[in-house]
């Protein structure tokens, strides 16, 4: 059987967050792993998309995270989608408890990616959900720009 190909510089990224999502303050949280799931984000196999952060007593935990199973591991392989513990200082853990709790917002990972000393990293995100007018207006300046962006091209190739 092939081993995984292990990828160098790993950035998973949830691309529905910044549609979904008004950004309000970003962090860098640490994870809390097993070994078999280390294996798999360096291989790849990593899905952020359905996954939400919450707090259970003064600890903060991300939810429905899909790390697919290591192909070379044994009966002691990983749950796909367990709960697993985020590290961030109590400052930090304190000030988004309490934004979470007064303003309803909510935390939502971001990007994962892996550091320059190996270990994974995920960003994760204090956020305030869109309105269906404030997704439309998003996606207005987005064509907008990408329209401008292929006036910009077509001028620049005839000048």
């Amino acid at each position: 059987m092939k081993k995984p190909e292990i990828k160098k510089n790993i950035e998973i990224i949830n691309r529905k967050a910044k549609h979904e999502y008004f950004f309000i303050d970003e962090y860098e949280a640490g994870i809390v792993l097993l070994g078999t799931e280390i294996k798999s984000i360096r291989a790849g196999l990593v899905n952020l998309n359905d996954a939400y952060c919450h707090f259970k007593g003064d600890e903060l935990f991300i939810i429905n995270m899909f790390i697919g199973e290591y192909s070379h591991g044994n009966i002691y392989n990983h749950e796909t989608r367990r709960e697993r513990k985020l590290l961030l200082r109590r400052q930090e853990l304190k000030k988004l408890q309490r934004k979470v709790t007064e303003k309803s917002m909510t935390i939502f990972p971001y990007k994962l990616y892996i550091s320059e000393r190996g270990f994974a990293k995920i960003q994760i995100v204090l956020g305030k959900g869109k309105k269906s007018y404030d997704k439309r207006h998003s996606l207005k300046e987005k064509d907008s720009k990408r329209e401008l962006g292929r006036m910009k091209k077509y001028m620049d190739r005839d000048g």
